[in-house]
């Protein structure tokens, strides 16, 4: 019997049929057991310890940070990574849900593959159970775009749903104010540049607000104006310390000392001359990315000019952004700079900080959120959640459709895609079944994490969404089902429209693999 001929390399491994598969079923739902704890108001954080260099650790209960920082090796498990980063991306929140949801799905299709249905065929009864559902949940959104008041209630709502499973669920009151505030300046934009975040340790929580304009984290220099009114300021990235002799590590042998003097006096000339030419476009603000060295900085004072050096790169070319003006290298021609404009300049201090604060920008949607917290980690957590919050907030602006929260969407689409099932002939209605259950399971998972008993609630809860327009969903304060309407619990349209059709793409897209080929390493030669 002649020998079959190998086509892969020697050390390339080939997974087949059932194995392949069941390798994708396990590795995605390990990645969404990994993040399932973190759902929901009572989700848990989980630390991230890096292996590298200052062994930095986070402390988050993101699901697209956590699945960031992981290393991994499954390639099913990394399609669910790349669904909740683009989540992430899109809407910025629903990063857990997403992964738990596909995660559901496949839980659900494995059961299926193993009664000897075929994969082609639960693909396509999933496809038109998520169509299903999001028609479901269209029927439901309320839009209050023309009614300001409600409409703002509605994003105080979203902002403080989407705050509670994160770590400022304590004051989400106050953080939703600071985010609606941000988000309504922008007028409708979702870039979410010109919202500054700045962390100051120090302080709690609490103590974190929102300013209009722009705030520098650095200090002014000494001797200059403290308090600049209708600023016209110039953003520069240029050196402004050759008044060394520095030409290139030149040698330069002279006969006597005076010679050295000479050749200082001629550096110190070019640097007057380069001041002139800057004073020249009628500033009475100077920001520069690099040093600015003592005699300039003199020259500055005395013509009355605040002169910043070393700004971090992120903060001026917000700086620059938000001011309206360019980052200037060369000031030959003063009339092809833009200069940013803003009426006030002045020194504040933020716990033991002074930082600079630039108020009545020309980009009037910009402002600054400073936060305030115990520790770096906990800043840093704060930042991730808010920006959550914005993101999410900037979505609704947009597309103002806003369902409840709390497991209630769940259900809906749940019930929706239930009958769906009971009208489709053939072997679809069983997935369209399973569709439904892997819905359910998310509010499930919720009533968990809280420690209740779900098995209990979600009977209940299906029950109480059989009768017509059910506003109920689980309050996992009260530890029971709540009317959602009263509790004032919301989320974005956008939000879970994102979730339930991401979630079944990648479930699609797992669902489709029959072979898993890993490809030998490249050997390194021995060299000698």
């Amino acid at each position: 019997m002649p020998r079959m001929e190998r086509v892969l390399k020697d050390d390339a491994i080939q997974e087949k049929g059932e194995r392949a598969r069941m390798a994708s079923f396990v590795g995605a739902m390990a990645i969404a057991d990994l993040v399932k704890s973190t759902l929901g108001p009572k989700g848990m954080d989980k630390i991230l310890q890096s292996t590298g260099r200052g062994r930095s650790v986070t402390v988050t209960n993101d699901g697209a940070t956590i699945l960031k920082s992981l290393h991994i090796d499954n390639p099913a498990a990394k399609v669910l990574v790349d669904i909740s980063k683009v989540q992430d991306d899109e809407v910025g929140d629903g990063t857990t849900s997403v992964v738990v949801l596909a995660g559901e799905l496949l839980r659900e299709a494995e059961k299926l593959v193993n009664m000897k249905i075929h994969p082609m065929t639960i693909i396509a009864g999933y496809r038109m159970a998520a169509e299903c559902a999001r028609n479901a949940l269209l029927q439901k959104t309320m839009d209050n775009k023309d009614n300001t008041d409600k409409f703002r209630s509605d994003l105080m709502n979203i902002a403080m749903t989407t705050l509670s499973s994160k770590i400022l669920s304590q004051d989400k009151e106050y953080f939703a104010e600071l985010a609606v505030d941000a988000v309504l300046r922008l007028k409708g934009s979702t870039n979410l540049e010109s919202i500054q975040i700045l962390k100051k340790p120090g302080g709690s929580l609490k103590d974190s607000f929102l300013d209009e304009g722009f705030i520098l984290d650095k200090k002014i220099g000494l001797g200059q104006p403290k308090r600049i009114e209708n600023a016209n300021i110039l953003v520069a990235n240029t050196a402004m310390d050759t008044d060394k002799v520095k030409i290139y590590g030149a040698r330069v042998r002279v006969d006597s000392m005076s010679k050295v003097a000479d050749i200082e006096a001629a550096e110190k000339q070019k640097m007057r001359e380069k001041v002139e030419k800057i004073i020249g476009h009628g500033i009475n603000c100077f920001v520069n990315r690099q040093l600015i060295y003592n005699f300039p900085e003199e020259l500055f004072a005395d013509a009355g000019i605040l002169a910043v050096e070393h700004a971090d790169f992120e903060g001026i070319e917000r700086l620059a952004l938000v001011t309206g003006g360019d980052i200037a290298s060369t000031f030959d021609n003063p009339e092809s700079v833009k200069l940013g404009h803003c009426k006030l300049i002045e020194e504040i201090m933020i716990g033991e900080d002074r930082l600079i604060h630039f108020s009545g920008v020309a980009m009037g949607q910009a402002c600054t959120i400073v936060l305030r917290g115990a520790s770096e980690h906990v800043l840093d957590e704060a930042e991730r959640s808010l920006h959550d919050a914005l993101c999410v907030l900037s979505q609704t602006v947009n597309d103002t459709r806003v369902i409840f929260g709390g497991g209630w969407p769940e259900m809906v689409m749940s019930k929706e895609v239930d009958e769906l099932a009971r009208r489709t002939p053939g072997k679809k209605s069983h997935a369209i079944d399973a569709f439904s259950r892997a819905l359910q399971a998310i509010p499930t998972i919720i009533a968990d994490n809280a420690g209740l008993d779900s098995a209990e609630l979600i009977s209940q809860l299906r029950a109480e969404h059989h009768k017509e327009n059910s506003t109920v969903g689980i309050d996992v304060i009260s530890g029971g089902l709540g009317d959602m309407q009263k509790r004032g619990i919301c989320e974005a349209f956008k939000v879970k429209q994102a979730i339930v059709l991401s979630a079944t793409e990648a479930a699609e897209m797992i669902l489709r693999v029959d072979e898993i080929i890993t490809c030998a390493p490249r050997r390194r030669e021995d060299r000698m």
